[in-house]
């Protein structure tokens, strides 16, 4: 019924409710989703998300909440399941209860003891330039006489 490749809820502009604070979208305990969330503003999941999370705001995983896909926002804090790729453009937190199977891709990682995570992580500023990698790698290669062993 649902394609995973088409955003099932798309909210196209940053809302601001009747005290001036950001809008939050909620998956609450017991609600099921699937396929692929994109939003402009804040998102919590305490349910269960069956396709990726594309946020412009933070994404917020409960204890609760259990993601099967990718999660992609500028900021992401993890109290419950992820099973995906992690791609955060600032800040990380996985919290104690946090259960992350998947790679993690992000400037700053804060991990609190209890986390349990099962992949790789790359951290970086967000911007990599292959040629320079790779005259880092051929340097490498290169003893103090210059000579290529």
């Amino acid at each position: 019924m649902f394609n995973n490749k088409k955003p099932l809820i798309t909210t196209n502009m940053k809302t601001e409710n009747h005290n001036g604070q950001p809008s939050l979208n909620m998956i609450s305990e017991g609600t099921h989703i699937k396929g692929a969330l994109e939003t402009q503003n804040d998102i919590r999941v305490s349910g269960a998300v069956d396709g990726e999370i594309n946020s412009k705001g933070k994404c917020i995983v409960s204890k609760t909440g259990h993601v099967k896909g990718n999660v992609s926002a500028p900021e992401a804090d993890i109290a419950g399941t992820v099973e995906g790729e992690i791609s955060v453009s600032n800040r990380l937190i996985l919290r104690q209860t946090a259960v992350i199977k998947g790679d993690i891709i992000t400037k700053v990682l804060l991990v609190e003891e209890g986390a349990t995570y099962d992949g790789e992580c790359k951290m970086n500023s967000g911007t990599t330039n292959k040629s320079t990698e790779k005259k880092n790698e051929n340097s490498s290669n290169v003893n103090k006489q210059g000579i290529k062993y």
